[in-house]
């Protein structure tokens, strides 16, 4: 720690910025490590691991088919209504695309805000006779409110079709994606792990991260620009079926992404993201002090980080944070990419229109995100499965590497259950008064379980 101090304060008398780093020094020499050039000058390293499949199989079973029919309307004090219509899309709920009509029936709402959303006209209530006063007898005439108009209403009617996603699948890939501070090698475990499986495996650094490129310009780490270096990686790899894992910072990355590719992001995992709001730098933080303080500071903050980012503080957890080289970034890089995390399109609305399933991770002793962030980003999404891990925190997969596994892979082989098909009748001679008297009768018209199933997801 001493060191470190003396370095800062030198670099501040001599008046040199400590930005000017340049790539790690890549000591892998085994195949799977490329370096990509996104753009001119801008080169991220990337772990891409291609396993041999001597046997191809097609995908098993057809799948199922999900309907996603929802209308989200938000009002102008910020409060969000979310219905699941189901199968029930009336013309007249479609016209509110408009912003004409109001929100029918607040039951099957899932309001977003914390309180309750039941009436849309909140603000007005009727006059109720005081306590011990008996009730009129005749009833009062409906007082006129104001009717409030939504600032926006968006419906989405689509449907996906979730098939279950094997490493024999030659058109399946999985992405990885760091938070601040990570590399690539913090997602070491999962990616041998699926490498094994036979899955495809992309893993980008971050720029200014592990031995990607390291600018000098404060720019060059805002979340647009990460964003689309990125949207460049995804292309170069991406197949037809893509599922993306994101950590922390990673996760608004993969969102970003999903609404980009639609059709292709198959399945999306968010681990330790935080809920559904628009990012927004801090004003009062420890990353906005000068770069030569930062530098000062970087033995607290590298321990800072693993006591809130681990649940225990041992020599194994020391160790991982050495070997997978984590929170190992120049203090400029840092303070550049926390300064830049300016993201105002990522709010409530746009994370509930992802019709993507999506699994939450959550470590149960994480002290930087709360656990009632990813209860809210289950709320919000239209397919969510929330699973809490009790011994792990913010780096629950270097904690605990065979339960995050595990959990990802059940997550990549479900699929929804498949409709059952329709039965067609077979004439193989004319209808007379005795065969209609022996006919079976047809069966009642029932609803497909695929929307059964969509409705009690949407739930929870």
């Amino acid at each position: 720690m001493l060191s470190g101090f003396l370095e800062g304060l030198l670099c501040c008398l001599a008046s040199k910025s400590a930005n000017i780093v340049a790539p790690a020094e890549s000591s892998e020499s085994a195949d799977g490590y490329e370096f990509v050039e996104v753009k001119p000058g801008r080169v991220l390293r990337v772990r891409h691991v291609v396993p041999d499949r001597p046997l191809l199989e097609e995908p098993a079973g057809p799948g199922g088919t999900v309907s996603c029919k929802r209308k989200i309307t938000v009002y102008r004090n910020g409060q969000l209504f979310i219905e699941n219509l189901g199968e029930r899309a009336s013309a007249e709920l479609k016209a509110a695309q408009n912003g004409e009509a109001e929100p029918q029936n607040a039951a099957e709402g899932q309001p977003a805000d914390r309180g309750k959303v039941g009436d849309p006209e909140a603000g007005s209530e009727s006059v109720r006779p005081a306590r011990g006063e008996a009730s009129p007898a005749v009833p009062q005439p409906p007082s006129r409110r104001r009717r409030r108009k939504p600032k926006r209403t968006v419906v989405i009617d689509c449907e996906r079709k979730i098939s279950c996603c094997r490493g024999t699948h030659a058109d399946v890939a999985l992405f990885f994606i760091h938070g601040v501070g990570g590399s690539l090698d913090i997602w070491t475990s999962q990616v041998d792990f699926f490498s094994r499986l036979g899955y495809e495996v992309i893993c980008p650094d971050l720029a200014g991260h592990g031995a990607s490129a390291a600018p000098r310009v404060a720019a060059a780490y805002t979340f647009y620009a990460l964003a689309d270096d990125l949207r460049l990686i995804f292309k170069r790899y991406a197949r037809k079926r893509n599922i993306l894992i994101g950590h922390s910072y990673g996760v608004s990355f993969c969102t970003f992404l999903a609404h980009e590719f639609p059709e292709q992001i198959h399945k999306m995992v968010m681990i330790n993201g935080g809920g559904p709001t628009a990012l927004e730098p801090s004003l009062c933080s420890v990353f906005n002090l000068p770069t030569c303080v930062l530098h000062c500071l970087a033995p607290l903050l590298a321990w800072s980080f693993l006591k809130a980012g681990f649940a225990q503080q041992g020599a194994k957890e020391k160790q991982l944070l050495r070997d997978n080289n984590a929170f190992n970034v120049s203090p400029f890089v840092l303070r550049s990419t926390m300064s830049g995390q300016y993201w105002p399109e990522g709010d409530e609305v746009y994370h509930a229109e992802l019709t993507v399933p999506v699994l939450l991770v959550h470590g149960m002793h994480d002290k930087f995100v709360p656990i009632e962030e990813d209860q809210r980003m289950a709320e919000i999404l239209l397919m969510a499965f929330l699973k809490v891990l009790e011994d792990g925190s913010h780096m629950v997969m270097m904690e605990s590497p065979e339960a995050v596994n595990t959990l990802l892979h059940e997550f990549i082989l479900w699929e929804p259950a498949a409709a059952p098909p329709k039965k067609e009748s077979k004439k193989t001679r004319p209808e007379t008064a005795q065969t209609r008297s022996t006919a079976a009768p047809e069966p009642p018209e029932v609803l497909p379980a695929t929307a059964r199933q969509t409705s009690s997801i949407s739930k929870k």
